[in-house]
């Protein structure tokens, strides 16, 4: 009996993080300390059976970054029979292999978010507030605050490592996973207008500009629809964003774990820029 490849899929998350726990929800032989040599066994499991789907490092799958688990309120005995039961109507099955193996596994992925805090630490909170709403906020929103033609960043924190942040900072991609997909309109007089594709099927399409106006087209009045290849988001390389001001900015972010949308520290103050 072993665990199978697909260990922890994208419901899964979800249900580590809010699911209600059970008195009979208890990992046997996995207390808070344990012993290095079950951590290492982990790894060995991890890498043998789960990193194919999630990546070495347990970031592999988007949003879903696995090293934060227990930050996003995840505990021991969760994550176990989340493993153990599976997740309904998602591609996480149900294991059966021996609770041994199953600790190990929740240990080791435990030791990847105790690593985190220590890492997340540096830098100044309140600066990265401060370069978040004049560099950021025009696009991104944090509560009720902020523009919308990027992803909401209210939760933000609890969500994305430090160095996943820092590489869509540095580096921003156009791979962009729902409502935020880049886009240029080709009309048939040549005017080309780019923007987050919002809908799309087989005759018309819905974008959102960059001046955050929602526009449909027939695409029989268009003369092209180009799938961009560079990110909405420029990269904020040293010129732009130096590494103090970086530290500073990620910083901020790590602290954005909001319940909900109109609940993040900027609420109520305005949008940026305004």
């Amino acid at each position: 009996m072993i665990v199978s490849k697909v260990m922890l899929a994208v419901g899964a998350l979800v249900l580590v993080a809010v699911g209600t726990p059970h008195a009979q929800d208890r990992a046997p032989g996995n207390p808070r300390d344990v012993d290095p040599a079950t951590v290492r066994a982990g790894q060995g499991l991890f890498r043998e059976r789960c990193a194919e789907c999630h990546g070495a490092d347990a970031k592999g799958v988007p949003n879903h970054d696995l090293t934060r688990l227990w930050a996003s309120g995840a505990t021991d005995d969760r994550v176990f029979q989340t493993i153990r039961a599976g997740v309904p109507n998602t591609i996480m099955p149900s294991s059966s292999a021996p609770d041994v193996e199953l600790s190990a596994l929740v240990s080791y992925l435990r030791s990847l978010n105790d690593a985190a805090p220590a890492e997340a630490a540096r830098g100044n909170a309140v600066n990265g507030e401060r370069i978040f709403w004049s560099t950021c906020g025009s696009c991104h929103a944090v509560g009720i605050r902020g523009g919308h033609l990027g992803p909401d960043l209210s939760r933000v924190g609890l969500n994305h490592s430090r160095e996943a942040l820092m590489q869509l900072i540095r580096s921003p991609k156009a791979s962009v996973a729902g409502p935020y997909q880049p886009v240029t309109l080709v009309t048939r007089d040549g005017q080309r207008i780019r923007g987050a594709k919002k809908s799309e099927d087989a005759f018309s399409i819905q974008i959102m500009d960059t001046h955050e106006q929602l526009q449909g087209y027939l695409k029989a009045s268009l003369r092209d629809v180009i799938a961009d290849t560079s990110s909405l988001m420029p990269a904020f390389g040293p010129d732009r964003l130096n590494d103090r001001d970086l530290d500073d900015l990620l910083q901020y972010l790590n602290t954005l774990r909001a319940a909900g949308p109109a609940t993040g520290r900027g609420a109520g103050r305005g949008r940026a820029g305004q």
